[in-house]
């Protein structure tokens, strides 16, 4: 039975040991049934064996009966069984008696436990210990200790795994203390027990000890091995939680236990048990509920009760409370809290950050297990805010520092002992611009923090990563931190000169993560053999490339890396212009002052900086602002070099305050300031100086700008002041090192502007005054007409300079006009001679006034002329500027033509100088006479001879006048054709007028003529009119010809016809001559010269005077008539006399014969024409003497003549004989002979014979119509249709028009759709190259035609229809369908690829042409609105996923709705191919703010008893809302809380709401809660007219992260009148910032629309530029103007060249080529390459010539198509087949060449075929096909040579064929000769022959043509773009646009005033908006990054 004690010590702790036998065992029990229950514990001493047995000791103990209901349970809850009762109570067990297991423990219990340190205590105690710190402060290290248990227990958590260290250094909550709290899945009592056992780890916790990793199992491989199995030995708490204190307590609760246990070890406490020789590990383990502190009483745990009540809502926990923090702990945590934190995320960098570490770069976190890691500390001090950081937040260390600041990484893996498996990374962190970016560690200072030194030293740069390892080393993903690699072989430094420069090594770091396989020390500070295994030299690294090992050299891999990253990456400083090498005297160490190279420029950072430009420095003191004078760079350097610093020269600005020179550092420039910047600096010290004047007319007499006066007129005094910018007056200079007090003075020049250049004419300095500043007396002196300047001056006092610093003093200008006075007298002008009697003229006058200045004439003066011996009158006067007195006119008698001098006096009564005289000479005037000599009226002429008569032309005075273009003509009447006489008196007005002679026809007595004399030019002057008697001409006049046979003469009269036989001689021709009186005139010498007959060339002259004339001989041809003509010459007369000779026909000679009709008859048809035949004489002129009998005597014969309806009949009206019924035999149709005979003589004639009608219609160049015509669906038929016309016999037709048409299937398309055509003159029809548009399969395609209604017999053409591979139909899109698409978030990869016909994926294709098309709503049908967004697809990597595009990273849409997207692929300029469109929801993102629905006004309210005037918000709805402002949280359940808040922390006097309560509560539900009716309390706290904050806190449980609580200001009084007005004013507030908040969004709007359009400019003129460049190479200069005309006729003209190129003959391969309907068939082999030259051609195609036709595929699957498609027919060469090895190296050189060197000289150019040919396409495949049929192959020029070479060859190796450019061939094995062996001529290979390439000038004009069509968009672009930016820049200076700059001012200025009426805070938006609106200078801003933009 047992023995029981309450509430009894403890008895002497129970063995371990044992059997479960029958034996006794102390329990420990506590009734926890009810709260009144004794609370003390019960214990129990037992032997039963059967839980129904211990039931009963129980009940028998505490008195309990046994009907009551209860269970016995562990402190773990498990309820003791029958089944487990031995395997529970054992000796020395805690029990609980309960009402049911799940009962909440009302009052708290205390448990024994014992935890003696394990024997592995003793066993590894030789390792190394925890804290041997390496110079380093190891408390962080200790919390790492705890943060690994945390990690572990935390690891299966799904949700967020939170671990908490808090720092209690508040004094007034007690002692200093640590806290480390996870929400972990906590321990049970027994796992508590088993913590507290020293050296028990988790893999030795078994058997008496109860573990949570009972059956431990190793975590599976993840990335970096972050596995969270961290906590391993089982030493590091216990050893980190005294290290950091004195005590430390274990709060725990598991998931599933409804009670909390905490154990508490002390050193106190132990000291105390080995003081009183107690059990020093054992203790008790509290059991309580949640959040119960009663056991918490102690002043210096207050902490502890805050820490106890957070329990309440936990499902789980571990808390380590450490307390008796050691002070040196606590000073350092509170001054390094940066420090320590910093190295603590170094140490759990990728357990919160993931493997990749923390890339704050990346656009896009991933998501992963490791971002649900929270380590936060917060540190809580007396009177000070809680400092609290997330680790994750830390942005500085070093694992961030290094992933951040590399600019690429090298990946590698080993593999080591088995399992050992370490990953590692290096990183590159490159040189930028001036300095190392490897970063900084405090631990390892590499570099001289001498950044601020302003000192003018040289530096010389250490080493990036200085004396640091490169590896540091990560054991399951946390860091090791005293172990360190340095290096590995294939990293280390080279001892000679590698790939990159040296200095590039030290700019690497490197991270290595190893599992657990390698031993670390128990304390997780050291490796234990890490480096050893990795550097044994077994060991092998592979490098890890896209996540795949990758077997290879790794030193050879890291070198190419190291240099790639080398030259990518590294940004040095370039420096140019190099000037000469110098000696600085300037520095202090002689050992640096020299060499240094000089230069003018550098290029650093993209910029460029020169000489002379502005800059200014940057962490110098001061601030230098300054222009370059040179740059120095340290060494011997001759012209541009790259260097990582040198120093610069500069001359401070402005050198007028400064004249100082400076020398710093390159690195000190401010690259990011711009010249401007400087600029405006630089003024801003200027304005310091003099800046403007101020002019006052004190005396009157003001000078007005721009005005006019008088000459003569006084300008009144001057008053002037000298102000600065600030309006200040002064008559100094400012005082500066430089200016002193040099005083001011003003300088007044008047200066004249007059065309020979500016004079100055008056000039005069002031000085400062007593009364007046500065003075000038009035100027009356200014008379000279002009445009004067009056110019004010400052000037210095002694030099008189008007400049000072490099610029102008104040200065101000008047400009104004002097003009005439009132005239006083006048002088006459230039006249306009010559002056003509009766002619007006004008007289100008010049009229001046007193000064001489040129003025105008009164109104009331008329003028007066006089003129000795002259009639003077005028008709008017004008009298304006010009005063002219117009319409004089003067008469009188002048000597001649050449005029009188006379004295004109012009008078002006009314002037002073009232008179001029002129001289002028007068001239005769106009014509209006006409005087003719001789006086006589009848003159008399002889017919044919001229007649003089003397002219003259006079005025209207009688005087003789000339003037231009004066002729005289004199017409004859009373005959026809009779002269004009013609005479010019321009000159003097006189002259003789004479002619051609006067000859009338055949005149044979006097005849009486009139002559008319007139001038045709002077219409108003009358004519003269004589009588001419004319007398008949004594000269010849008539021709007569006379035929003379025997004594009788006949006279041959003109025009008669005489015949006479053909070729006989005319003989005894006689002519005479005749005058006009009939009278016969003698034949002299003379006259005979002057004798023409047209029928000889030779006369004979004798004979001629003797009246003879020549013989004329007959024509021979009776068709030829002789036309003879005699004619005679003289000056007086032209005569001729003509006849006419007809040839008769002579006797029979020939036989003639005529087809009458066309020569062409039809096979088996009649000629339809008659063919005649005549006689003829011997000159082949028709016999017209023959009769009828005549046709017996005619005979005809011919080849192939049927004779059987043969007919010939006499022709009586023609003389001819008529053959009909002319047919021949059928026979090949051509040209036919027919032999016609007469009598003795013969005759040829030939026919054409054409082929008979048309019965049939013939398929030209397709001989094979049996087997169908393959052909690609879409594509054209490689050679067009062309049919004739055939007869009968088969002979072609050549019928026209004759119709012929197509007929086919409805599911049949063929384009060209024109179905008809017609036959041409030859009978053949060209139907074209047709493309056929079909379904897969076999057609057909019936020809019909008919010929006179006969239907011909027509072929049948069948079509093998074939998908086209390269024809889209579709797009194919696949993506995540089951993505979420949250607002502003990433969409999901989407892959799209292009589906051809035949159902597989097109390939090549530009990504530009594939699109992605996203618009907000669903449209009907497959239509896309306007407003769409178009994205571009993300870069493939090149080889990857060839024919898929995909669009990454793009972004959702920031509003919830409803989109759709569809995908596009531009086919061409007009055709699309569209996707199907894809409908996606957005839905709103993750809660971040709390807003109201809409912004309420700014409430006004006072603690008055008005309920109204205290109303804060009458009705508000809060909302939750994305970061886009879209609604969300609709799930989400809480409450708002309302609190008052001040804007300053120093006011105590809050304000408080009805019922005196600081907070009241809303509740929250669906996503918004409605605030209503909140008042402030009646005489409520708080400052009269003071801004207070209304803040809404949400509590929302479900909500992970704390949202931003909503704040509305408001204003307080203590006054109602008060509240009233302020009210008002905050109506007007508020609509004044709604207003400018409008304008302010549309003003930035249009900046960043010009900022936008800028870039756009820019970008287009660059590429404008560019491309203008790269026409220069190719020679094509563009001109300034007509770019557009030019470039477009520049394009046709290289178009006509290239066509012309292309259509220019060479060699084709005729053979039909393999439609390639998939794109695994390449195509027959003589289609694959092109050759060159001729020769070379012809060989390889025929030692080639059974290969040429086979088709190449590159899959045996298509070459097994092809085969069933041809029935085996067509040979195939799949490449999938070849074995590749035994092909030819193409880069092997000739067998002759060993080692480079010629064995022995060849002759005949030996080269390899396979080096001749070229490939269009498919070059890798090609190399394979050519190299295996070719081989080695060699190409020589002719026999002899290709022997030699072959007989060098084979004494050293094996010799290939030989191939000659003559035609032969020598096989491999010698052999040669015979016909095998001789190649045919080119023709004889049917076409079977490589092509010749395109000439070398088509690329390049294609090149041209492509350069001159991007060059001709980039103008079209520019000039586009450039008129968008210049309208909206002409925008905004529109008067609307200045009008709403000029309220928004106004606006904001009234803004300000309200608050600062209303006792608000400025919001500084005023004035701050105004200044850009002012300032806006477009022209001049940045342009931003594309990442801006966007």
């Amino acid at each position: 039975m047992a023995a029981v004690a309450g509430g009894g010590t403890r008895a002497p702790g129970p063995s371990l040991s044992g059997s479960h036998g029958s034996r006794d065992r102390t329990v420990f029990l506590f009734d926890r049934r009810r709260e009144q229950g004794d609370p003390k514990e019960k214990v129990l001493r037992c032997g039963e064996e059967t839980y129904r047995g211990f039931r009963s000791a129980v009940c028998q103990a505490l008195c309990i009966s046994s009907d009551d209901n209860f269970v016995i349970t562990t402190t773990n809850r498990k309820e003791v069984t029958d089944d487990n009762f031995n395997e529970i109570v054992q000796e020395g067990v805690t029990l609980y008696l309960l009402q049911s297991v799940d009962q909440t423990l009302l009052s708290a219990t205390k448990e024994r436990i014992d935890f003696l340190p394990h024997y592995d205590t003793l066993i590894k105690s030789g390792m190394y210990e925890y804290y041997a710190s390496e110079g380093q402060n190891p408390l962080p290290f200790a919390f790492a200790e705890l943060i690994d248990n945390s990690l572990s227990a935390t690891s299966r958590n799904t949700g967020i795994r939170s671990i908490q260290i808090k720092l209690l250094f508040d004094e007034s909550q007690g002692k200093p203390a640590v806290a480390v709290i996870d929400n972990g899945r906590g321990m049970t009592s027994k796992q508590l027990n088993n913590w507290a056992v020293y050296r028990l780890s988790k893999f030795t916790r078994q058997g008496d000890f109860e573990s949570d990793h009972s059956g431990y199992v190793r975590p599976p491989p993840v990335p970096r091995s972050l596995n969270s199995d961290i906590s391993y030995f089982g030493v590091g708490g216990k050893q980190a939680v005294f290290f950091i204190g004195q005590s430390a307590r274990m709060i725990s609760k598991p998931a599933d236990s409804h009670d909390v246990h905490e154990l508490f070890l002390s050193k106190e406490d132990f000291e105390k048990k080995e003081k009183n020789k107690e059990a020093i590990y054992s203790g008790y383990i509290r059991n309580r509920k949640p959040s119960d502190s009663a056991h918490i009483t102690s002043d210096d745990e207050r902490f502890l009760h805050s820490l106890i009540m957070e329990e309440r809502d936990k499902k789980s926990f571990t808390a380590v409370v450490v307390t008796g923090v050691q002070p040196d702990h606590m000073q350092y945590l509170k001054n390094y809290f940066n420090l320590w934190t910093r190295q603590l995320a170094h140490i759990y960098h990728y357990y919160i950050h993931g493997p990749k570490g923390n890339e704050t770069n990346a656009t896009v976190k991933e998501a992963g297990p490791f971002n649900n890691i929270d380590i936060e500390i917060l540190m809580f001090e007396k009177g000070k805010v809680p400092r609290m950081v997330n680790l994750r937040e830390i942005k500085d260390d070093m694992q961030t520092l290094y992933i951040n600041s590399a600019a690429d990484s090298f990946e590698f893996k080993s593999h080591v002992e088995g399992e050992g498996i370490v990953e590692g990374i290096i990183r590159y962190h490159p040189f930028l611009y001036d300095k190392e970016t490897y970063p900084d560690d405090p631990c390892f200072p590499s570099r001289l923090k001498d950044d601020d030194d302003d000192d003018d030293c040289f530096v010389v740069e250490k080493g990036a990563r200085g004396k640091r390892p490169i590896f540091e080393c990560f054991w399951n993903g946390r860091l090791i931190p005293y172990t360190s690699v340095e290096d590995f072989d294939w990293c280390a430094p080279p001892k000679k000169r590698g790939l990159a420069p040296i200095e590039c090594y030290n700019r690497i770091s490197g991270t290595l993560f190893t599992n657990d396989k390698f031993q670390v020390s128990t304390n997780k500070l050291t490796f234990m053999d890490l480096e050893l295994k990795l550097k044994d030299k077994n060991t092998l690294f592979t490098r890890v490339f896209n996540g795949q090992e990758q077997r290879m050299k790794i030193d050879r891999e890291f070198a190419l890396w190291l240099k790639d990253c080398h030259e990518k990456y590294d940004k040095q400083i370039k420096f140019t212009l190099f000037k000469e090498i110098i000696t600085r005297t300037d520095l202090t160490s002689k050992r640096m002052q020299s060499p240094w190279a000089t230069y003018s420029a550098i290029e650093w950072d993209g910029k460029t900086y020169r000489t002379g430009q502005l800059v200014k420095t940057i962490k110098t003191l001061p601030i230098f602002y300054g222009s370059i004078l040179k740059f120095f760079l340290y060494g011997d350097h001759d012209g541009d070099v790259y260097a990582t610093g040198g120093e610069v020269q500069l001359a401070l600005e402005p050198q007028a305050l400064y004249d100082e020179i400076k020398i710093i550092p390159i690195s000190k420039l401010d690259r990011a300031m711009s010249e401007k910047v400087v600029k405006k600096y630089i003024e801003d010290e200027m304005a310091r100086l003099p800046d403007r004047l101020s002019v006052t007319w004190p005396e009157g007499d003001e000078l007005l700008p721009n005005e006019i006066k008088l000459a003569g007129t006084p300008i009144g005094a001057l008053r002037i002041e000298i102000l600065n910018k600030k309006g200040e007056a002064m008559q100094k200079l400012p005082g500066t090192s430089h200016g002193g007090s040099k005083k001011l003075l003003v300088e007044l020049k008047v200066i004249l502007h007059s065309p020979v250049g500016n004079k100055e004419i008056i000039s005069h300095i002031s000085q400062h005054g007593g009364k007046w500043p500065y003075w000038f007396k009035k100027m009356e002196n200014i008379h000279k007409l002009g445009s004067y300047t009056l110019k004010l001056q400052v000037v210095l006092n002694e030099s008189n300079a008007d400049t000072y610093a490099g610029r102008p003093l104040p200065s101000k200008i008047f400009k104004f006009n002097v003009v005439e006075g009132k005239p006083e007298k006048f002088s006459v002008s230039l006249l306009d001679p010559p002056f003509r009697v009766g002619v007006p003229f004008n007289i100008p006058l010049d009229l001046q006034d007193e000064f001489g200045h040129p003025t105008q004439l009164a109104t009331d003066i008329e003028p007066i002329l006089e003129a000795s011996g002259l009639t003077l009158q005028y008709e008017e006067i004008s009298r304006g500027t010009n005063c002219v007195i117009k319409g004089v006119t003067a008469k009188g008698h002048v000597n001649n033509y050449l005029g009188k001098n006379f004295n004109l006096k012009v008078i002006l009564p009314g002037l002073k100088e009232d008179s001029q005289i002129l001289k002028i000479r007068l001239l005769p005037g106009p014509p209006r006479q006409l005087k003719v000599k001789p006086d006589s009226e009848i003159l008399k002429i002889e017919n044919g001879t001229s007649f003089p008569f003397q002219v003259e032309v006079l005025d209207e005075a009688g005087n003789i006048t000339a003037q231009p273009k004066l002729i005289v003509h004199c017409k004859f009447v009373g005959a026809p054709n009779l002269p004009v006489y013609a005479v010019d008196c321009s000159n003097a007005g006189t002259n003789i007028l004479t002619g051609p002679v006067v000859h009338v026809q055949n005149i044979k007595k006097d005849q009486m003529l009139k002559a008319r004399i007139e001038i045709p030019s002077c219409k108003d002057v009358p004519p003269v009119e004589k009588t001419i008697k004319l007398l008949p001409s004594s000269h010849v006049a008539r021709l007569q010809i006379f035929s003379v046979e025997g004594q009788k003469a006949i006279q041959i009269k003109h025009q008669d016809e005489i015949n006479w036989i053909a070729g006989d001689v005319m003989h005894n021709l006689i002519f005479q001559m005749y005058d006009e009186g009939e009278r016969e005139i003698i034949i002299t010498a003379t006259l005979a010269e002057k004798i023409k007959v047209n029928w000889t060339p030779r006369i004979n002259r004798d004979q001629m005077i003797q009246g003879l004339l020549p013989d004329v001989k007959v024509p021979t041809s009776v068709k030829d008539v002789r036309y003879c003509l005699i004619t005679f010459h003289d000056d007086h007369v032209s005569l001729e006399s003509a006849f006419t000779v007809r040839p008769l026909p002579d006797e029979p000679k020939h036989i003639k014969c005529k087809l009458k009709g066309p020569n062409t008859l039809q096979m088996g048809e009649e000629l339809q024409s008659e063919i005649d035949v005549m006689v003829t004489d011997q000159y082949g002129n028709q016999i017209q003497t023959l009769s009828a009998s005549c046709i017996n005597s005619l005979g005809v014969s011919g080849n192939g003549l049927d004779k059987s309806n043969l007919k010939t009949t006499w022709q009586e009206s023609t003389q001819t004989m008529a053959v009909k019924g002319i047919r021949f035999y059928p026979g090949p149709p051509g040209s036919k002979e027919l032999c016609f005979a007469w009598r003795e003589f013969s005759d040829f004639l030939r026919v054409n014979l054409t082929s008979g009608p048309p019965v049939k219609l013939h398929l030209m160049d397709w001989p094979d119509l049996g087997e169908p015509i393959s052909v690609i669906n879409g594509r054209e038929l490689q050679k067009p249709l062309i049919v004739q016309l055939c007869d009968q016999w088969e002979n072609p037709s050549p019928e026209p028009n004759v119709k012929i048409s197509l007929i086919k299937a409805s599911n049949l398309k063929i384009i060209p759709s024109s179905q008809q055509h017609k036959t041409d003159e030859n009978g053949r029809a060209n139907l074209g190259i047709i493309s056929i548009h079909a379904p897969r399969g076999e057609h057909t395609l019936q020809l019909k035609a008919s010929y006179n209604r006969n239907t011909l017999d027509c072929p049948i053409i069948k079509f093998n229809v074939l998908p086209d591979p390269e024809k889209p139909v579709c797009l194919n899109v696949k993506y995540d369908k089951n993505a979420a698409f949250a607002a502003g978030s990433t969409f999901p990869d989407f892959m799209v690829s292009v589906i051809s016909e035949d159902s597989n994926i097109i390939k090549n294709i530009n990504p530009g042409r594939v699109s992605m098309k996203i618009w907000e709503g669903q449209s009907s049908g497959n239509r896309v609105p306007a407003n769409v967004t178009t994205l571009g697809c993300s870069k493939v990597k090149d080889g990857k996923d060839e024919g898929f595009f995909y669009f990454r990273d793009k972004m959702v849409p920031e509003r919830v709705g409803t989109y759709s997207i569809q995908f596009a692929f531009a086919i061409d300029k007009t055709n699309v191919l569209s996707s199907e469109q894809i409908i996606i929801e957005v839905v709103a993102n993750d809660p971040v703010q709390l807003l109201p629905e809409s912004l309420p006004a700014t409430p006004v309210v006072s603690n008055v008893r008005t309920v109204a005037s205290r109303t804060l918000i009458k009705d508000l709805c809060l909302h939750i809302k994305d970061e886009y402002n879209n609604r969300t949280g609709y799930d989400l359940v809480g409450k708002i809380i309302a609190a008052i808040k001040s804007s300053s922390e120093e006011d105590t006097e809050i304000p408080v709401f009805q019922g005196k309560v600081k907070t009241i509560e809303f509740p929250f539900n669906r996503g918004s809660a409605e605030i209503i009716n909140l008042v402030l309390a009646e005489n409520s706290p708080g400052r009269d007219s003071t801004e207070y904050i209304l803040e809404f806190e949400a509590d929302l449980p479900a909500l992970a992260k704390p949202l931003e609580p909503y704040r509305l200001s408001f204003m307080f009084y203590n006054d109602f009148k008060k509240q009233q007005r302020m009210a008002t004013l905050t109506r007007e507030k508020d609509e004044l910032s709604k207003s400018i908040a409008v304008y302010r969004n549309m003003f930035d709007t249009t900046e960043q629309l010009i900022t936008e359009m800028k870039y756009q400019v820019q970008e287009a003129e660059t590429k404008q530029s560019h491309l203008k460049n790269e026409l220069k190479q190719h020679q094509i200069n563009i001109p300034q103007t007509s770019i557009l005309q030019y470039v477009d006729s520049l394009i046709k003209q290289k178009r006509l060249e290239q066509e012309g190129v292309k259509k220019s003959p060479r060699r084709a391969c005729t053979l039909s080529n393999y439609p390639k309907d998939n794109q695994d068939i390449l195509g027959k082999i003589a289609h694959l390459a092109q050759i060159e030259d001729d020769k070379a051609a012809k060989v390889i195609s025929w030692h080639m010539a059974s290969d040429m036709d086979c088709v190449v595929t590159l899959t045996t699957t298509a070459a097994r198509r092809i085969f069933d498609e041809t029935q085996g027919r067509q040979q195939v060469l799949p490449l999938d087949s070849v074995y590749k090895k035994t092909l030819p190296d193409w880069n092997r050189t000739l067998p002759h060449l060993r080692n480079g060197r010629n064995h022995f000289r060849p002759i005949g150019n030996p080269v390899f075929a396979r080096d001749l040919l070229t490939f269009p396409e498919n070059v890798e495949h090609c190399q394979i096909v050519f190299g295996m049929l070719l081989g080695d192959t060699i190409i020589i020029d002719n026999l002899d040579a290709a022997n030699h070479y072959r007989r060098e060859v084979v004494k050293i190796t094996h010799c290939p064929t030989l191939l000659t450019r003559e035609g032969d061939r020598i096989r491999s094995n010698g052999k040669f000769g015979g016909l095998q062996n001789k190649a045919p001529p080119m023709d004889k290979l049917r076409g079977m022959v490589f092509g010749a390439p395109m000439p070398e000038l088509y690329s390049v004009l294609s090149g041209q043509i492509d350069l001159l069509q991007q060059y001709r968009t980039a103008v079209v672009k520019l000039h586009s773009v450039n008129q968008d930016l210049h309208l909206q820049l002409q925008s905004l200076n529109t008067p609307e646009m200045q009008k709403r700059k000029q309220e928004l001012a106004e606006q904001e200025k009234s803004l300000k005033l309200i608050e600062e009426k209303l006792g608000m805070t400025p919001s500084g938006k005023g004035t701050e908006s105004l200044l850009p609106l002012e300032a806006l200078d477009i022209s001049d801003s940045p342009t931003p990054p594309k990442r801006m933009r966007r």
